[in-house]
């Protein structure tokens, strides 16, 4: 309890002051944390279960930034990064079942990423693990600078008072 207030706080805190920092790398990694465990559920977008895309677009409206809803979609905008290049918060995209994007997570730096698996629920995995690695897409950046643009418009409040549109 006193952890999720202490990051409520500092999200609070980086919200208004409009920039993504250090600081906030590391909060979205410690926010996103705590749901290693959560269960699987197609559609999910709650704590209750998540699905992939579900859980990325739940974290990243914790830090003022509205995804869109699909995997497919996410991969679609946002500013190409490549995996040489990952930041902590980056979204990390696969062809699980498909050509396109139908997978997604979020690189927690260290070559791992947190992501809502159907098998497991909410885990953390190794981008150089053997399945991982041969279904990679491609990353895409929608913090820092102009990139957040690319995401849609955040109806939060405290996005608003941030100057995020």
């Amino acid at each position: 309890m006193k952890q999720r207030l202490v990051m409520i706080i500092v999200s609070l805190f980086v919200f208004l002051s409009g920039h993504y920092t250090f600081a906030e790398e590391l909060d979205i990694v410690a926010f996103s944390k705590q749901y290693v465990g959560v269960p699987y559920k197609w559609g999910g977008t709650t704590p209750k279960g998540f699905d992939c895309s579900g859980f990325v677009t739940y974290v990243y409206r914790e830090f003022g930034v509205s995804l869109p809803r699909t995997a497919e979609e996410q991969y679609q905008r946002g500013k190409k990064v490549s995996k040489d290049d990952l930041a902590v918060g980056d979204l990390v995209f696969f062809a699980t079942y498909k050509k396109t994007a139908s997978h997604a997570g979020i690189y927690i730096g260290n070559d791992k990423f947190i992501h809502a698996s159907s098998n497991k629920g909410v885990i953390i995995s190794d981008l150089d693990e053997s399945y991982w690695r041969k279904t990679y897409l491609g990353a895409r950046r929608y913090f820092g600078g102009d990139e957040e643009v690319a995401a849609l418009p955040s109806d939060s409040r405290l996005a608003s008072l941030s100057g995020r549109h």
